[in-house]
């Protein structure tokens, strides 16, 4: 295990950071999940933004890379529009 407390340190600041992300990660995800089964075009358009911002912030982040949010926020407009 650590020797040093430094090391300690930042196996704490880790462990810590990495439940904080998994948070915004899995609520984006549940978000965007949403998102894609909704049917009433009124709604989907007004949560499309939200959705939208989860995302860049998360790229923002380096939690997913800037293609894949861009990627993932194309397609989401896409079936926002088709409804």
């Amino acid at each position: 295990m650590a020797n040093h407390k430094s090391t300690e340190k930042r196996i704490r600041q880790s462990d810590k950071k990495r439940v904080h992300n998994k948070y915004y990660e899995r609520s984006a995800r549940n978000a965007i999940k949403k998102l894609r089964h909704m049917a009433e075009k009124e709604a989907a358009a007004e949560l499309y933004p939200k959705v939208s911002a989860m995302v860049d912030k998360l790229a923002k982040k380096n939690l997913i890379h800037k293609n894949k949010a861009s990627n993932l926020k194309s397609s989401l407009s896409k079936y926002v529009n088709s409804l």
